[in-house]
């Protein structure tokens, strides 16, 4: 694989997981400091106006804005003088760092503060903790705080970084996890009924009983996930109204979605790997929306084989059955990912990473094993975008490389793209000294000043032409180049193994290894006009 391409997907890849990590901005609500002693009484009075309303004015209905005011008030807000205390005194504290100025934290913040509630509902002893890193500088270094926003989860004082993902669900999910609940038992149908009301996924087991070898796998792949609910019954009965394809064996595991392919049988032996493998090829959709939540998710899937579709909401509407149909048939081998044109930060390095722009569906593809991306194309129908899947399956699907048009004006400097670096680079017979540089680049300008008087220095010599290609809108599987500038002379006799040039090097030093490494022809009778240009500079 071009150490170019590994360098670009490597930067795509970043890029759109710290998207993920840390999200688009949000306001910010501002808490005042609040003593732990007063959180009961806070609660209460909250409890006790909602209880003795009016039943059906205004002022009885508690709006969003209250509830997330409430929802604050269970966040208990650490500083300076009490973050060592609470941290020592408590068995478990989750804790965000945030900065007041970043909107990442203020957009982490209200769905922090609605997990502590709900985590406060059910019943858990977890101490929920905010802290201002940047007021309280002094406790964030204590704690091990670096930046914004940074969750923790202090279990007897030692920290644990945060794995799990940045919606109330998983949040929740995550921290009960951690603190000793990985599996909610499921006894009841009431309780099977709300598991199903607040899990829009989960993973359901039945045992015979709660003990045994299979068993302890589920439990330990239960811990070792950070992201979906585990379940457990003995009761076959309450598994039915969970996944009702529940047959008569003492023992079944299922995956639960809310989706058109709401259910996924486990038919491998329990074993945690074998489990978790399990989810982690069936927890998303057929198509899957690309979102900043979801992005570090979708690109780190075990599903190395990814199909994005590049189109407007009004176009997805109609081809979303056709995706649906083809999606189904590439199950568990390729993840189908939809992204919405209008979501700029989703939708623009890709298309930068494709040099495409366009206004109509476009498909590409992902080969994450081997780092190779490709591209649909043709237009989008049924017929293509099963060629395109099976190739892409298969590895017989040519890997895309982005190319500008091809130019029409030549000037002493040959302009060469991805598309013509063959015919003018590696297949012309003269020697070629080509420059790779990106408009980005901070030294390009003067190096590209240096080649054009190389040029013209050497304008009367027909066996050596000099070129340069954009790097940045160009790509070639055979042009391996991280740094730029980069200077390369193709001899006419090994255009496989290109001499590098240090970009460093002075006029004369340059004109001096050519001289070296290129021999004029003999019969073209330039030698004495390259020796009067020679004496004119």
């Amino acid at each position: 694989m071009p150490a170019s391409q590994r360098v670009v997907g490597a930067t795509l890849l970043l890029f759109l997981l710290l998207q993920a990590l840390f999200l688009a901005s949000a306001t910010l609500i501002d808490d005042a400091d609040e003593d732990p002693e007063e959180l009961e009484e806070l609660l209460a009075i909250d409890e006790e106006v909602g209880q003795n309303g009016d039943g059906g004015g205004a002022h009885s209905r508690t709006s969003e804005a209250e509830m997330l005011r409430r929802a604050q008030r269970i966040v208990l807000e650490l500083g300076n003088e009490n973050a060592k205390k609470v941290i020592d005194t408590n068995e478990a504290v989750l804790l965000l760092g945030y900065a007041p100025w970043c909107p990442r934290s203020a957009e982490l913040m209200p769905r922090f503060a609605e997990a502590a509630t709900v985590l406060r509902e059910m019943g858990s002893s977890l101490v929920v903790a905010k802290l201002d890193a940047e007021r309280h500088g002094k406790a964030a270094s204590l704690l091990g705080i670096k930046g914004f926003p940074t969750i923790l989860l202090f279990v007897n004082g030692s920290a644990l970084a945060y794995r799990g993902g940045f919606t109330k669900e998983e949040i929740v999910i995550w921290a009960r996890k951690k603190t000793g609940v990985p599996v909610m038992r499921i006894s009841s149908p009431s309780a099977a009924e709300e598991l199903l009301r607040q899990h829009q996924m989960f993973i359901v087991g039945l045992f015979d009983k709660y003990e045994g070898p299979q068993y302890e796998e589920f439990v330990k792949a239960a811990i070792t996930d950070n992201e979906v609910q585990f379940a457990e019954t003995v009761d076959i009965n309450i598994a039915r109204l969970l996944f009702p394809d529940v047959g008569i064996e003492k023992k079944f595991l299922g995956l639960v979605k809310s989706e058109p392919e709401r259910f996924e049988n486990f038919e491998d032996n329990f074993e945690e790997q074998n489990i978790l493998q399990f989810i982690e090829y069936n927890k998303f959709p057929l198509v899957t929306k690309l979102t900043e939540l979801n992005s570090a998710k979708v690109y780190s899937s075990a599903i190395k084989l990814q199909v994005f579709i590049f189109a407007a909401a009004d176009d997805l509407e109609d081809l979303h059955p056709l995706l649906q149909d083809i999606a189904r048939s590439y199950k568990r081998n390729i993840m189908f990912v939809y992204v919405d044109n209008a979501e700029d930060n989703l939708a623009k390095p890709f298309m930068t990473l494709y040099g495409l722009e366009s206004e109509k569906p476009i498909v590409t593809a992902f080969d994450n094993k081997i780092g190779s991306k490709y591209l649909l194309e043709s237009d989008l129908t049924r017929n293509t975008l099963e060629e395109f899947c099976n190739g892409l399956l298969h590895g017989t699907l040519p890997p895309y490389f982005k190319s500008e048009p091809i130019p029409n004006e030549k000037g002493m400097i040959e302009k060469v793209v991805g598309r013509t670096f063959d015919a003018l680079v590696l297949d012309s017979t003269e020697n070629v000294f080509l420059e790779v540089y990106t408009p980005w680049c901070i030294d390009c300008k003067s190096t590209s000043k240096q080649v054009e008087k190389l040029a013209k220095h050497f304008k009367g010599l027909e066996n050596l032409k000099f070129a340069r290609i954009d790097a940045s809108s160009n790509e070639h599987p055979k042009l391996q180049i991280t740094n730029y500038p980069t200077l390369l002379l193709y001899l006419a006799g090994d255009k496989s193994n290109p001499v590098k040039v240090s970009k460093k090097s002075s006029l004369k030093d340059l004109i001096a290894f050519i001289n070296k490494n290129v021999k004029p022809d003999v019969d073209s009778g330039n030698s004495d006009k390259k020796q009067d240009k020679k004496d004119e500079l």
